[in-house]
């Protein structure tokens, strides 16, 4: 696994949500994603969690 600083973290998480997130929306209906960061002690970083949840 690379090493991200908290920083490089955040870029890399936010470029991706972007990324699948943009495109996804119109055609979604009654959902929503909820991400949440989390510090992970196992891995030694903080990690993202997605849920999706009907409205």
């Amino acid at each position: 696994m690379a090493n991200l600083t908290r920083r490089g973290f955040i870029a890399a998480s936010t470029a991706a949500a972007t990324l699948r997130g943009l495109p996804q929306i119109a055609r979604q209906p009654a959902t929503r994603r909820i991400l949440t960061l989390v510090y992970d002690k196992s891995l030694g970083m903080m990690r993202a969690v997605e849920r999706v949840v009907l409205r």
